[in-house]
């Protein structure tokens, strides 16, 4: 299958959360990305669309990131998602690596994602690079990539992600 990508739009809002609604089993990455857009902590967000329709969303949101008394530029992956008949398809692997392309060519340094490593690892993501960073997600599904040449990870930093992730955990 092939995907257009592009930028969300305003008018994309009712079609986003319909996406997501779709592809997880509750509200909750729902209405994370809609907290996200309010709280103007979305960075990049973009829809696939097949044949006129938006079928899948990517979100990245801006993350507070410091190590050795230095501030990183990164963003959070996520959520990303397609709607269940188009699973499978290849548009969630083109939404990431569209997101990847922008964030690279934006100035953006780290991408955190937490997520299922088989699946993420494909895009270049390791636990390994977002080991020094403390999180409250850290573990083994807390996975980074490196955007820039040559990054030499910290002995110990730290990660957080846009406030609205502080209220997922509750929800669950």
């Amino acid at each position: 299958m092939s995907f257009g990508i592009r930028p969300a739009e305003p008018a994309d809002a009712g079609a986003i959360r319909r996406i997501h609604l779709s592809a997880f089993p509750t509200a909750i990455e729902a209405d994370l990305v809609e907290r996200l857009q309010l709280d103007r902590d979305l960075v990049i967000s973009l829809v696939a669309e097949r044949q006129g329709e938006a079928v899948g969303h990517v979100a990245l949101s801006r993350m507070t990131v410091e190590a050795e008394g230095r501030s990183y530029r990164a963003l959070g992956l996520g959520p990303v998602a397609m709607v269940r008949e188009m699973q499978g398809g290849g548009g969630g692997s083109a939404l990431i690596e569209a997101a990847k392309a922008i964030a690279r060519a934006t100035g953006e340094e780290l991408i955190f994602v937490l997520g299922e490593p088989d699946y993420y690892r494909r895009f270049g993501f390791s636990a390994e690079t977002a080991r020094p960073f403390t999180a409250p997600y850290s573990g083994p599904y807390f996975m980074a990539l490196a955007l820039k040449p040559g990054f030499t990870p910290p002995k110990l930093g730290r990660a957080d992600y846009a406030p609205a992730f502080a209220t997922v955990g509750d929800e669950r």
